[in-house]
């Protein structure tokens, strides 16, 4: 073993790359590093994957993103949601579908280790991601620590389903759930909300305008 321990004056004088996340961003994340894994997951139809994209439309400011779609794939419902958000003009965003990956993780690894490869990537979901173990997740993360590693996951009641996806959530700095369309954040550091789509979170959870959201607080 080589080296020193750091002193507390090292670790004040550390300088860290941030997201300097603005509004409502910033309410739900603060400004977190530019790398390192977050984690969302929530129930089908509590507005999961329009978070996602909104997410991925926030990030876009700070760098190309790559969405892995390998749960919805390209197909119409996805189409739908990704175009509530975006315009077809829209540059520096870049989707994968399974059918384009046919080596499953093999062949995401080729696509993430081409030279310039988006510095913020996105998992939907790590369920297919076909993970077997633990191990597997550590190994394929350590590849990639200059990247934003973003995983969705599929859930069971409140919990992320299924054991890898529960670990994944732990090791993320960020974690975000999602229901009635609201995303909640419960990783380290700032713990704030966002409203992915008011009327439905209004209906949702009973209440009157998005001010009262703040005013619940």
């Amino acid at each position: 073993m080589g080296g020193r321990p750091l002193t507390l004056r090292d670790i004040a004088n550390k300088k860290y790359d941030t997201l300097p996340l603005e509004d409502e961003w910033f309410e739900l994340l603060g400004q977190p590093e530019r790398t390192g894994r977050w984690f969302i997951w929530g129930n089908s139809g509590n507005g999961k994957t329009n978070f996602v994209l909104q997410l991925c439309k926030a990030l876009r400011r700070f760098g190309k993103v790559l969405v892995f779609s390998l749960e919805e794939s390209a197909d119409m419902t996805f189409r739908d949601a990704l175009f509530s958000v975006f315009r077809p003009e829209e540059r520096g965003v870049f989707v994968w579908t399974p059918e384009q990956l046919p080596g499953g993780l093999e062949d995401i690894e080729q696509v993430l280790d081409r030279r310039g490869s988006p510095p913020f990537v996105v998992f939907d979901s790590i369920q297919c991601l076909n993970l077997r173990s633990y191990k597997m997740y550590t190994d394929f993360i350590r590849k990639y620590p200059n990247k934003l590693l973003v995983f969705t996951s599929q859930a069971e009641k409140q919990n992320p389903k299924g054991g890898i996806a529960h670990s994944v959530m732990h090791d993320a700095s960020k974690k975000i759930w999602v229901e009635g369309y609201k995303a909640f954040c419960k990783g380290r550091g700032k713990q704030g909300e966002y409203i992915i789509w008011a009327e439905g979170a209004k209906r949702y959870w009973g209440m009157d305008s998005p001010q009262d959201y703040k005013d619940r607080q």
